[in-house]
């Protein structure tokens, strides 16, 4: 099916969809996962005490913008909220100010907060549980941008051109104020029924230019459905879900901002970007193998990036071939730099140097890149304390990121195990969208309902990009295990 394995939570489902499993068993396993990964919610008294001190009395900055009309765009149930927007036309192109949240109005290098922080790296997210990064009394309220409260942020002012090419950027502290926090379906009702208003049907303008320069320098963007858990009452399901066209609008503008973050950092060779080398010309070639393999017609004229655009994820032979394209997106990391650029800049899934900045409640290394964008806009010396942290930041957020994969799979290994689990010996219509290296006779499904992504074993070599009969035999919710067998 082409899924992202995104462990996200709806709260309420409608009572005629798949039965789901107690919620207390799952909790239960969430609980060991926690211990058998030594990560916990729960901060050490003397972070909290001096989070609490913190939230009580901010550095706040003299830059007064709380007259931007600011909202934010989330998923529902969100408290940790780390970005604002408002659009407005600037003669034939485009304003975007984006605010960030601002932990340096409330972190001193060096505290109780920032040691506990460069230890967590980024949050934990799977089901209904988190692991935050920073005690919640400043994640979910004192530094979060919360609507009609006002906020220390970094703003950011892009300025874009008419085809939505960035041609200016500045960063600076400022308080700001947010009108709304909005979720991603009520983003996209507004603008939709046309009630929105300038600002939010800009976004959708703009998030188009900005798709359409992506395709243009050769960005990949995998057509992929959500795999969520949704919980109602005691119950929990999954289910697949396609993104709504307004979260690829509104990842553009963070994106547009890591691009510009990257440019400032690049230009005055010091900061931290988020790298991807270039795919390797082999994976390229067993791309193109597969695509045969599976009846896709691939002209040659066409690179990998504008083929993956035209996928269907519902088609099982388009499924299968985006699986297979990630292999060309591994090895991503962290490089920091101070006096030379990097050898090897670039964000090739991206197609241009890229940098995290903007989301700082959830991610260590976007406080330190922020910091350096901050200091080059006002002309002045990055601080010392940003530059100590280059040594040992990239292996940080490489380690935590490991982490925060392996805690989401888990969690929903653990989760398919206990919607399953009373389902053993059932036949379900499933997709064959993997088949092993060298052992084609294991490989991976999807399921439709409930929205399962599990192994698969076949007495002969599977069919890849087909649909097939599948037989649950093995649903184990204390191994977090799930295995089908082919019909």
């Amino acid at each position: 099916m082409g899924c992202s394995r995104v462990v996200s939570v709806r709260p309420r489902l409608d009572s005629a969809e798949a039965v789901g499993v107690a919620a207390d068993s799952l909790r239960a396993g969430i609980g060991a996962i926690q211990s058998e990964l030594d990560v916990s919610a729960a901060f050490p008294p003397e972070v909290e005490a001096a989070a609490a001190a913190a939230a009580r009395n901010p550095r706040l900055p003299e830059l007064d913008r709380t007259d931007l009309a600011l909202v934010t765009i989330d998923p529902p149930g969100s408290f940790d909220l780390d970005q604002a927007l408002h659009l407005a036309r600037d003669g034939d192109g485009y304003v975007l100010s984006y605010a960030i949240a601002d932990l340096a109005a409330f972190i001193t290098p060096g505290d109780a907060v920032d040691v506990e922080a460069n230890l967590r790296g980024q949050t934990l997210y799977g089901a209904d549980s988190r692991v935050p990064l920073h005690p919640t009394v400043l994640s979910e309220d004192a530094a979060s941008l919360l609507p009609d409260q006002v906020r220390p942020a970094l703003l950011w002012t892009l300025h874009l051109d008419a085809d939505g090419s960035r041609t200016d950027v500045e960063v600076e502290r400022a308080l700001v104020r947010s009108r709304a926090r909005l979720t991603y379906q009520e983003a996209q009702q507004a603008i939709d029924a046309g009630t929105a208003d300038e600002s939010l049907m800009l976004l959708k303008e703009v998030g188009q230019l900005r798709l359409l320069r992506e395709a243009d320098r050769g960005g990949v963007s995998l057509p992929t459905l959500e795999q969520e858990v949704h919980i109602a009452e005691d119950r929990w399901t999954l289910h697949f879900r396609e993104p709504l066209p307004v979260e690829a609008w509104n990842a553009q503008m963070s994106l547009l901002t890591g691009f510009a973050a990257a440019s400032l950092m690049v230009y005055a060779r010091i900061g931290v970007l988020r790298t991807l080398p270039d795919p390797d010309h082999r994976d390229v070639q067993r791309l193109h193998r597969t695509a045969r393999a599976l009846g896709i017609e691939w002209p040659a004229e066409l690179l990998y990036p504008d083929l993956i655009r035209t996928l269907d994820p519902s088609h099982p032979a388009e499924a299968a071939l985006i699986v297979a394209s990630t292999r060309l997106l591994r090895g991503s990391g962290y490089v920091a730099f101070d006096g030379e650029t990097p050898a090897e800049p670039r964000h090739a899934g991206l197609a241009e140097e890229y940098a995290h900045v903007t989301a700082p409640l959830r991610r260590l290394v976007d406080r330190y890149a922020a910091e350096v964008c901050v200091a080059l806009c006002a002309g002045e010396e990055v601080p010392g304390w940003v530059r100590a942290s280059f040594a040992d930041l990239p292996g940080v957020m490489q380690r935590t990121g490991q982490l925060a994969g392996r805690y989401e799979r888990m969690i929903l290994d653990l989760v398919e195990a206990g919607v399953l689990h009373s389902r053993v010996g059932e036949t379900f219509e499933a997709m064959v969208v993997s088949v092993n290296d060298g052992e084609p006779t294991r490989g991976s499904i999807t399921i439709r309902e409930p929205a399962i992504e599990a192994p698969l074993t076949s007495p002969s070599p599977l069919p890849l990009g087909t649909e097939a009969q599948v037989r649950l035999t093995t649903a184990s919710i204390e191994d977090r295990r799930v295995e089908f067998t082919l019909q």
